[in-house]
């Protein structure tokens, strides 16, 4: 009955109704901020209070590859694939938000500053890419999957 009971409660506490809302981890479903369109699912993940984030899937039209590679970035992430990529790094908490990053635009290849704040309780999550001073950038929407 104890095994029983333990089971029930490891399996209550693993359901998405009780999700840490707290911390940007989890996987998230971001909203491209000109179409309005799902581009992507990305997994954030904590490791010592450093978040980065990580394409796990692209929501492609019909007529699109599958799997594009990143031809448009430099460095190492030049023509590698964009599934797989990580697009979010060092991001760390700064009050209410994390801050001090820098995220990945696979579209133009280009890095940008970042920052990140949950909104609605945890459900959604504000991210902003941005040059030199937040002013300077572009807001998207990304929603809670898990």
């Amino acid at each position: 009955m104890k095994l029983l009971a333990f089971i029930a409660a490891a399996a209550l506490t693993m359901s998405p109704a009780f999700a840490d809302n707290t911390s940007p981890a989890g996987l998230w479903k971001n909203i491209d901020d000109e179409t309005g369109k799902p581009k992507a699912l990305i997994r954030i993940t904590e490791n010592n209070g450093v978040l980065s984030g990580q394409i796990e899937k692209l929501f492609q039209e019909a007529n699109e590859d599958p799997n594009p590679k990143c031809d448009k970035c430099e460095g190492a992430r030049k023509d590698q694939p964009i599934i797989g990529m990580t697009i979010l790094s060092n991001l760390k908490k700064d009050g209410d938000e994390y801050a001090g990053g820098e995220i990945l635009d696979p579209k133009n290849g280009k890095v940008y500053k970042s920052k990140l704040r949950l909104a609605d309780g945890g459900k959604k999550l504000n991210v902003r890419g941005y040059i030199g001073v937040p002013m300077l950038g572009r807001s998207q929407t990304w929603v809670r999957q898990d």
